[in-house]
C-alpha cells in the first residue's frame, strides 16, 4: 500500500445463516460490528428477501461497510439456457444492483453466468461461443450497474462449481470488452487455491480489473494456520494497488440449505463467532495494510466496536460496548 490506508475486513452473513432477511438483518449486523469488523456481505438470495429502508438503518446504525452478493440458483443461466431463463436472471441481478444503489453498496458480486454446480464439456470453440453468448446477455447488466454507479464483480469458481469460468485468465477472456464499463472481477481465495498455479499471479493478471476479494483458509474455514500463502496474496495486492474489503467468506454447517449448496459437511471451527474471531484476528495481524508504519485504519462511525479481550470459545465474540 502506499497511501497509508488499510484494507477494511469484512464477513459473509453466510458464516451464521441463510436467506438473509430484514427480520435476522439487524441483530446480525449488531453481532457482526460487535466482533470488530468493518464491513460486511449482504447476499440477496430472492429479490424482495431484503429492504433498503431496513439495511439502511442497520448500516447506519453500526456503521459497517456493505457488500452485495448474488447466488445463481438453479435455473438463473446467462448461457445455454431459454430467452425466458435468461430474462428472469436479468431481472433477479437488476434487483441486485437497484438493491446495492439503494443503501450505498458500490459492488455486486459473485458468479453471474451460470447456475452454480451446472458443469458441461466444451471444446474450444464451444468455449468461445459460450463467452460471447455471456458477453451479449450479460451487457444490459452492465449498463444497468454503470448507470447505477454499481460495479459488477464476476467470480470465477472452482472445476467442480461450474465448467464455464475457473480462473483469472478465463475471465479476461470471457468478459473482454465489458471490463472497466460495469464489470470487473471478484475473486475469492477458495477457488483461487483450486484453481491458480499461483494465487498471487492470479491476483497481478487481475491487476485493475480486481473490485473485490473473498478470503478463507482452503478448507473453507477461517483464514490463517492454513496452506495459502498468505505473504504472496498481500503482496500482490499490494502491488495492484488493491484497496477494497478483505471479506471473510464461510457457510455454516447447522443450515441444512446453505450446507448442502456450499458441500460444508462438517463444522469448520468450535462455533461460528469463533470462526469469525479468529479469522479477523489473523487478517489485523498478517495484513501488512494494517501493520505496517503509518497506516490507519477504516474508521467507522457507528456506536459498536469490539471489547480487545480474546474471543470467547462459546461463540459469543466478547461483549459488544459502545464507543465513546
Amino acid at each position: 500500500m502506499t497511501d497509508g490506508t488499510a484494507r477494511p475486513i469484512g464477513i459473509n452473513t453466510w458464516v451464521w445463516t441463510s436467506p438473509l432477511t430484514d427480520a435476522d438483518l439487524p441483530p446480525l449486523l449488531r453481532r457482526i460490528a460487535g466482533l470488530g469488523f468493518d464491513g460486511v456481505e449482504l447476499p440477496l438470495e430472492n429479490a424482495g428477501d431484503l429492504t433498503p429502508s431496513v439495511v439502511r438503518d442497520a448500516l447506519a446504525e453500526t456503521g459497517l461497510a456493505p457488500t452485495v452478493v448474488g447466488a445463481m440458483a438453479p435455473g438463473r443461466d446467462l448461457v445455454g439456457a431459454s430467452d425466458g431463463a435468461v430474462r428472469e436472471t436479468r431481472r433477479y441481478l437488476l434487483a441486485c444492483i437497484d438493491l446495492a444503489a439503494a443503501i450505498g453498496a458500490t459492488s455486486v458480486c459473485g458468479p453471474f453466468y451460470t447456475a452454480t454446480g451446472r458443469v458441461w464439456r466444451m471444446d474450444d470453440d464451444e468455449r468461445t461461443a459460450a463467452y460471447a453468448e455471456l458477453r451479449e446477455n450479460l451487457a444490459p447488466v452492465a449498463e444497468h450497474a454503470l448507470a447505477a454507479g454499481v460495479v459488477l464483480g464476476i467470480e470465477p469458481l472452482n472445476r467442480y462449481e461450474t465448467s464455464l469460468i475457473n480462473t483469472v485468465g478465463q475471465a479476461l477472456e470471457a468478459l473482454g470488452p465489458l471490463l472497466g464499463r460495469g464489470v470487473g472481477l471478484a475473486l475469492d481465495t477458495y477457488h483461487l487455491n483450486i484453481e491458480e498455479r499461483s494465487s498471487a499471479e492470479a491476483i497481478r493478471a487481475a491487476g485493475d480489473h480486481l473490485v473485490h476479494l473473498q478470503v478463507c483458509g482452503n478448507d473453507r474455514g477461517a483464514p490463517g494456520g492454513d496452506q495459502t500463502d498468505w505473504p504472496g496474496i498481500f503482496a500482490a495486492l499490494d502491488e495492484v494497488q488493491y484497496r477494497g474489503p478483505l471479506n471473510i467468506e464461510s457457510f455454516t454447517a447447522h443450515n441444512a440449505s446453505i450446507a448442502v449448496a456450499a458441500s460444508i459437511w462438517r463444522p469448520l471451527a468450535t462455533s461460528q463467532d469463533r470462526l469469525a474471531g479468529d479469522g479477523l484476528a489473523f487478517l489485523t495481524r498478517a495484513d501488512p495494510s494494517r501493520t505496517g508504519p503509518n497506516q490507519t485504519d477504516p474508521s467507522r462511525t457507528g456506536p459498536y466496536r469490539r471489547d480487545p479481550g480474546p474471543v470467547d470459545s462459546s461463540g459469543g465474540g466478547g461483549p459488544i460496548v459502545r464507543a465513546p
